[in-house]
């Protein structure tokens, strides 16, 4: 097992872990979503009058729909598949009746969940200065031969490792930076679960790591469940790959990085 790898384990296992996490991924829930109060009387008025039709039409204009079903999302994208389709709507339309309107505005009105808003918050904590350099943009950052991250959206990183480090990946990165005249490149992942979503999150973290043709250091900086020993996909991948597959925690990415 890859020594950074083994490091990563222990901390999770041994040590506060998830605290010291927070302080990367602050996972706080943002507060109600706000509802247009003319939006919400033209939901009233329809549950009301027991319009089924309008009612999904207006519910589908909100930002969250109550209820979670396959179905939805086709209507939300073509509106006239609603006058098309009327069991299917009749079908919605009860479960929304049997909920009232009070759970239906509470539906609505949830916060956006906390694994929507992990994407930005490792860039915040490097922006940080939290592995003790500076961020650089990308003439700055190509002008010195300096420890430096480089600063720019997951798009301008891959541009530039497709441009300078021969990457042939179509996906954005999450990180670039320059060590000892080295260069890094990784994916940052916090991955809160196993199956589903999650897996392709991994999944993509593994793709860089096999990815042959980039000119630099690679590195999967991983979070979360993977860490957890159980017989697990994620787990037995971390006890099976080769010890040149650098899969670590961010906190202990800047040790990784000092000793490069």
């Amino acid at each position: 097992m890859n020594h950074w790898t083994a490091l990563s384990i222990e901390y999770a296992n041994q040590r506060n872990y998830l605290d010291d996490l927070f302080k990367v991924y602050p996972c706080i829930p943002d507060g109600i979503r706000d509802i247009d109060s003319e939006k919400w009387q033209a939901v009233e008025k329809a549950f009301n009058e027991r319009d089924n039709a309008r009612l999904i039409k207006t519910l589908l204009s909100l930002k969250l729909f109550p209820i979670k079903d396959s179905y939805v999302a086709y209507l939300r994208k073509d509106h006239s598949a609603i006058d098309r389709n009327p069991e299917t709507v009749n079908r919605l339309c009860g479960r929304l009746y049997q909920m009232g309107l009070p759970d239906i505005f509470e539906r609505c009105s949830e916060p956006k969940e906390t694994n929507r808003q992990i994407g930005p918050l490792f860039h915040r904590w490097i922006q940080n200065k939290s592995l003790g350099v500076v961020l650089l943009e990308h003439d700055k950052f190509l002008a010195t031969t300096s420890n430096a991250i480089l600063q720019g959206s997951d798009r301008e990183l891959m541009e530039f490792a497709n441009a300078h480090l021969s990457y042939k990946g179509t996906k954005g990165l999450d990180f670039i930076a320059r060590f000892n005249k080295k260069y890094v490149v990784g994916e940052a992942k916090f991955l809160t679960d196993f199956g589903g979503h999650q897996n392709a999150q991994f999944e993509d973290a593994k793709n860089l790591l096999k990815n042959t043709s980039v000119k630099a250091i690679k590195v999967a900086i991983l979070d979360g469940v993977l860490y957890i020993p159980k017989k697990t996909k994620m787990h037995k991948f971390l006890k099976e790959c080769p010890q040149t597959y650098n899969i670590m925690s961010c906190l202990v990415l800047r040790d990784f990085l000092y000793q490069i």
